[in-house]
């Protein structure tokens, strides 16, 4: 059985390094990012700037990349993003496990404004306009592109034979992107960090599909963890020589 992991290689590395032992033990992983990170070759004006607004690590990296002030509070997303600016040295809280939450939370407790929202290219949530028409002013500057790739040839391979695969997808873009690139024979188990990331996948032709319980990478490793071993008992499977 295969884990496919379509991540940049640093984070699925991360992924699977912290998945129990025994599921590592259960699954020849292949690495196969679907999506690329390059930095955006901007200049970041923070003047005036009361806090900043992290979604993703990506955009973490790439303000510490640029330079950007480290003295200024900065309101994450996610343990994963909050951990990641931490450890850069900012001010950093989580205030949600998604962006409905971190707009919920920053609107009830007000804190000081203006707000940079530092993003990739490609976003959902429209977190800055939302902020700002209910009165707390953010405005938003992309600091990071996010470029699709094809599946390598050793996962492209994987697809057309008959061991069962596992691809867990962390965001609705790559989802889609996934549903737009399959083509293959093998059995599809997927994982999906929310709803919004499982939607594309229905139009695949999949063995099973889970959706895990919190977007966190906690659980998703769960959610694998409980999908490997689902999907041993029902393709009989087993780790690819």
């Amino acid at each position: 059985m295969y884990l496919l992991m379509t991540r940049p290689r640093a984070a699925s590395e991360r992924f699977v390094a912290q998945l129990p032992p025994r599921t590592r033990s259960r699954v020849q992983v292949i690495y196969s990012p679907i999506m690329e990170i390059r930095p955006l070759p901007v200049a970041v004006e923070t003047e005036g700037v009361q806090g900043l607004i992290f979604t993703s690590a990506n955009a973490v990296n790439a303000a510490a990349a640029k330079g950007v002030d480290r003295t200024l509070p900065a309101f994450c997303v996610g343990p994963a993003t909050t951990g990641t600016a931490k450890g850069y040295g900012w001010q950093a809280e989580m205030v949600g496990a998604t962006a409905e939450e971190l707009v919920g939370h920053l609107l009830k407790r007000r804190p000081k404004s203006p707000l940079l929202h530092l993003r990739g290219e490609h976003t959902r949530g429209n977190v800055a306009g939302r902020l700002t028409e209910s009165g707390l002013a953010v405005r938003e500057q992309p600091v990071y592109q996010q470029r699709l790739l094809p599946l390598t040839p050793e996962a492209a391979e994987a697809a057309d034979g008959d061991s069962p695969i596992i691809a867990p997808l962390f965001s609705p873009r790559t989802a889609r992107h996934f549903a737009d690139i399959w083509v293959g024979s093998a059995p599809l188990w997927l994982v999906a960090i929310s709803q919004a990331t499982a939607d594309p996948l229905y139009s695949l032709d999949y063995a099973g599909l889970k959706i895990a319980k919190m977007p966190t990478p906690k659980k998703m490793r769960k959610a694998v963890k409980k999908l490997a071993k689902h999907a041993l008992r029902v393709e009989g499977g087993a780790v690819p020589d």
